[in-house]
């Protein structure tokens, strides 16, 4: 979810290097039902993925991409910048569910959706 660019300047001509990424917590905010609008927080979801992965061989390297994987589909469903947290709990949820299962009912455990 980073875009690398290779810059000029056209000033002294040297070369440099940028990676750019979206600022989500500008782009996307999660909207509770009877509370405040926040700014989503990738580093909140990476936390919480990095505890239902915390049994796995490389738990930080999974997560980071788990991460990657969840907020990517929370970009592409949503029509608006707004979203709920019960979306974020179930496209988590699903994410987990196809990686490890045991990782799933770990967040589940610890996230509850409304039902």
């Amino acid at each position: 979810m980073q875009v690398w660019r290779r810059r000029h300047c056209t000033s002294c001509g040297a070369l440099f290097t940028t990676n750019e990424a979206v600022d989500l917590s500008t782009s996307l905010v999660v909207r509770h039902a009877n509370g405040p609008v926040r700014p989503f927080s990738r580093d909140k979801l990476f936390v919480s993925v990095l505890r239902a992965v915390g049994h796995r061989s490389e738990p930080i390297q999974d997560a980071g991409a788990l991460t990657a994987t969840i907020t990517a589909k929370l970009l592409h469903s949503t029509a608006t910048a707004a979203i709920a947290p019960a979306d974020i709990i179930k496209t988590t949820l699903t994410a987990l569910n196809h990686f490890d299962k045991a990782a799933a009912v770990q967040y589940q455990a610890y996230h509850k959706t409304a039902s």
